[in-house]
């Protein structure tokens, strides 16, 4: 990148992506920040594009975020989380069961099937199996698990694993499944879960979603401007609040990392990362 152009990396998860970059391009350029951004099929494509210097910030996922943080961290570099959405922060998931279920407690799921998202979300699987992890309940020992590998690459952000462990409790097929609470009430909204039908049995502890992670090294001028202007953003301006409205989100907030804790427990128990960190610090050129 040989220009003053800030790149940014996102991934494709939805068309809807496409709107929202070129919305928030516009903005930006108008407000006099040089911005362009790439689009990436999967994060860890994005993650391993950002080390390798294609672009400059990426919009992260939780798990992309700790993809960045520990490859950083085997290379002598440094993550920084620098903004990230209202709604990214102190969300749940939880273990749902039929509201007819003789399940009344977590270690009740004792021998039961367990229906879960794709193995790279952190909201359907990883933080719910960490949770019932540290209730004593070992995953694929204690209770058998029924992933549903949707879009593996999305790190979950696309909802069908969610849908599909929903089915599978609805129908019988599992007897518990794991999604965002804020997935639960969608669901309940749009009749994916007909009303009465289950009750929610547990909830994890609270965690962080996504942000905006730069690398050391990043143009310290053009970072700095392009966080003023997010945090400058207002819903009541009504060039901004349709782009904020298809990101799901009131206002952007300085980023923060307390909040993946109970991410960085689930992925260190269940060895998440390993083999992309090893694999990723050896094909990036130092």
């Amino acid at each position: 990148m040989n220009d003053s152009t800030l790149i940014l990396g996102a991934v494709a998860y939805d068309p809807k992506v496409v709107t929202i970059w070129n919305g928030f391009r516009d903005y930006f350029r108008a407000h006099g920040l040089a911005f362009d951004y790439i689009l990436f099929s999967n994060y860890e494509r994005q993650v391993q594009a950002h080390f390798a210097g294609v672009i400059h910030v990426a919009w992260n996922s939780p798990l992309a975020w700790l993809q960045s943080q520990q490859l950083a961290a085997s290379r002598g570099r440094r993550a920084e989380a620098i903004c990230m959405r209202d709604s990214d922060r102190d969300l749940t998931s939880v273990v749902l069961v039929r509201a007819d279920s003789a399940i009344a407690t977590v270690t009740d799921l004792t021998g039961k099937r367990v229906a879960v998202g794709a193995k790279d979300s952190p909201q359907a699987t990883l933080i719910p199996l960490e949770h019932l992890s540290q209730a004593g309940l070992k995953p694929n020992t204690d209770f058998a698990v029924i992933s549903f590998e949707v879009l593996v690459g999305l790190h979950g952000d696309h909802i069908g694993g969610e849908r599909d462990a929903v089915g599978a409790l609805l129908d019988g097929t599992a007897d518990a499944a794991c999604i965002l609470e804020g997935n639960h009430a969608a669901f309940l909204a749009d009749g994916t879960l007909p009303s009465h039908a289950t009750r929610i049995l547990s909830r994890t502890t609270p965690f962080d979603h996504c942000n905006f992670t730069v690398l050391d090294g990043a143009p310290a001028e053009q970072v700095n401007r392009f966080r003023e202007l997010l945090l400058a953003m207002s819903y009541a301006d009504p060039q901004v609040k349709p782009l904020l409205d298809l990101e799901g989100l009131k206002c952007w907030k300085p980023g923060r990392t307390s909040g993946y804790a109970v991410l960085t427990d689930a992925v260190e128990r269940f060895g998440t990362l390993r083999e992309f960190v090893r694999s990723s610090a050896a094909a990036i050129p130092s």
